[in-house]
């Protein structure tokens, strides 16, 4: 395994692989390495690239190295009163950077955007060995191309980031779960609409398949008392609602962020229209698991079928599904991210060829993209 020290390091490593027809993987924690088909490449370990380089809360900008800990991130800003809105989440030893290039975002993605909209700017290398920089360390920037936006989710496909500009945002002085019980899909669905369509300001809402309905209310204390009380009249035709304890509050988001906790060796992350998640989980077929985030917009699948039938529903529905975790045979034989339409497809392979024309960044972790460079070849 390579171990850059800096992304001069990490340049000359990336340079002398396009040079030679090599392959590199770049990888932080480790976190996500199943993510995508097995593949045999040299990997390029950013953990050492670690560090806060500027932090400036009154301006709301944090630009840390790549290879800094997730939790190490979370923690500053904390002790700040400040929050990384976006909510991601990440095992233990997650970076900053692997969650970036992941796109990781959790429950109150629904109301505070994604990674994206909050990755400000970077420092990275691309599949030349080149160091380019992109975006800027204000909240404010309207020049040139938003090169971040194409780096966040981009599962270092595009080039190899080492330092990133983030937003943060101040944390609500207090937040409250109110909980609605023995919802069935339908229901929740329904419910969670009226409280997320409310002047309420739910930040987020998921449902469990025990019928646990979850509304987080976050604000000023006098605020959430007055918005909570609001939604208690509001949901009174959804069955009773309750405030529920802040540690068990905690466990149930957990496993609606995260999907934690759900039997099975298959998991699927099914993005769909929020109206559509009922229909998906009342044709899934016996035995399999699942939990409802993003107000029914995410729906986590568990089970231990090898085939891609939960893909087809979710196409069927108007959505699209990822492969998060299965068994080495089957990630070989299906593809990680829901196949795109061809100018899509043909899009993206454009832009990665633009960054890494000698391909030192495509391994074999995602076979869609050796389909999408040959539709433009």
């Amino acid at each position: 395994m390579l171990e850059p020290r800096d992304e001069a390091d990490l340049a000359e490593i990336v340079a002398d692989a396009a040079a030679s027809g090599r392959k590199l993987e770049l990888r932080g924690g480790g976190t996500k390495a199943a993510f995508g088909a097995p593949r045999e490449a040299e990997l390029v370990s950013l953990a050492g690239l670690t560090g806060v380089v500027d932090y400036d809360p009154a301006e709301l900008v944090l630009t840390v190295r790549a290879g800094t800990l997730l939790s190490d991130v979370q923690a500053l800003v904390a002790g700040e009163g400040q929050m990384l809105a976006f909510e991601p989440w990440g095992a233990a030893g997650a970076t900053i950077g692997g969650t970036m290039a992941a796109g990781v975002a959790g429950s109150r993605r629904i109301t505070a955007g994604s990674a994206r909209d909050h990755l400000l700017g970077l420092t990275a290398v691309s599949g030349r060995g080149e160091v380019f920089v992109a975006g800027a360390k204000v909240v404010k920037n309207v020049t040139g191309y938003d090169l971040p936006k194409l780096m966040a989710g981009s599962w270092g496909r595009i080039g190899a980031m080492a330092e990133l500009t983030l937003k943060v945002l101040p944390a609500p002085r207090e937040v409250v779960t109110l909980a609605a019980r023995g919802l069935a899909p339908a229901a929740a669905h329904v419910a969670m609409a009226c409280a997320l369509g409310s002047n309420a300001e739910v930040s987020a809402a998921a449902a469990l398949a025990d019928g646990t309905v979850l509304l987080r209310v976050a604000g000023f204390a006098p605020s959430v008392a007055a918005r909570c009380a609001a939604l208690l009249g509001l949901m009174a035709g959804h069955g009773a609602v309750e405030r529920m304890d802040t540690a068990e509050a905690a466990l149930m988001w957990q496993r609606a962020m995260t999907g934690a906790g759900l039997a099975g060796s298959v998991r699927w992350d099914v993005h769909l229209p929020a109206r559509a998640a009922a229909a998906l989980i009342a044709a899934l077929p016996e035995g399999a698991e699942w939990a409802m985030d993003w107000g029914g917009g995410r729906v986590w699948v568990c089970g231990e079928a090898e085939d891609d039938a939960v893909r087809q529903m979710a196409a069927g529905l108007g959505g699209e599904a990822r492969l998060i975790a299965a068994p080495d045979a089957m990630r070989a034989r299906i593809a990680a991210f829901h196949p795109r339409a061809k100018g899509v497809a043909a899009l993206e392979a454009r832009v990665r060829r633009a960054f890494d024309p000698g391909g030192v960044f495509v391994t074999g972790r995602f076979a869609e993209d050796a389909d999408a460079d040959a539709i433009c070849a």
